[in-house]
């Protein structure tokens, strides 16, 4: 008997008296995944398993939520700009009363993280 036979393109090794197949893992991205990349995984993992089994058994998954944590990201960022622009914060109060300065970025910034989270990372 062979060592080593390809049936249906799978390689298969001889154990014994029984061919075993030799499954090989591909090489996956290797994205460093943030905050709402670690949240989303665990909404989908709990409540949309579907997805979650899909993405992780194609090998996708690192690559999906690394995408959604830049979304979120950035789309944090563009809504921060525009409330701070909409509400006259900007450098001047920033200069003049610090603490009103930093309340409201703080106000804004928690207003901008929740609607990041119910529009990008819980869905």
């Amino acid at each position: 008997m062979e060592k080593h036979i390809t049936q249906n393109g799978i390689k298969y090794e001889l154990k014994g008296e029984q061919y075993y197949p030799m499954l090989e893992i591909s090489e996956q991205e290797k994205h460093k995944i943030g905050k709402y990349g670690l949240l989303h995984r665990d909404y989908i993992k709990q409540h949309k398993r579907g997805i979650y089994i899909t993405l992780l058994t194609e090998g996708k998954i690192n690559a999906y939520l690394h995408e959604i944590d830049v979304q979120a990201n950035e789309m944090t960022e563009t809504i921060v700009a525009n409330l701070a622009r909409e509400r006259g914060i900007d450098e001047e109060l920033k200069a003049s009363d610090a603490i009103k300065w930093v309340a409201e970025m703080n106000n804004i910034k928690a207003s901008a993280e929740e609607i990041v989270l119910r529009e990008v990372v819980y869905v």
